[in-house]
């Protein structure tokens, strides 16, 4: 398995979809990538050489912010709303959908598994509610 930036990247595929596993690195990205080097598509991650590496590895470190820098900037910008009050802070705080998504049904993701709310008709269920 090689490695690249602290990430060990899967050496069985393509070049391609093996950079995919560093974080900040997609589909369009990684295709960039391999046609600036001129690597061959085809070619497998185990079977790149010290030189070909170290090309991937300027370009990555050169054009690209990625995995730490980019988590530490998205976070970094996640808590500039929550200061500032805005929506989209607010929505992050709450734990609620950010980008306008409806909450009535759907938004699971982020809201969690559904908690009842009010009376608990199963004697079952009641018993387990007064034991917690």
């Amino acid at each position: 398995m090689p490695r690249l930036l602290g990430v060990d990247i899967p050496g069985k595929k393509r070049v391609e979809y093996a950079l995919r596993y560093i974080h900040g690195i997609g589909p369009a990205r990684a295709k960039s990538i391999v046609e600036v080097i001129g690597l061959d598509p085809a070619k497998k991650a185990d079977d790149l050489n010290d030189e070909e590496m170290r090309k991937i590895l300027a370009i990555i470190q050169g054009e690209y912010r990625v995995e730490g820098d980019l988590k530490r900037e998205v976070s970094s910008n996640i808590r500039r709303l929550i200061s500032i009050n805005s929506y989209r802070g607010v929505r992050h705080r709450r734990g609620l959908p950010v980008r306008g998504q409806r909450t009535s049904t759907n938004a699971r993701t982020r809201k969690g598994p559904k908690r009842t709310v009010g009376a608990v008709r199963d004697k079952a269920a009641r018993q387990a509610m007064k034991k917690d």
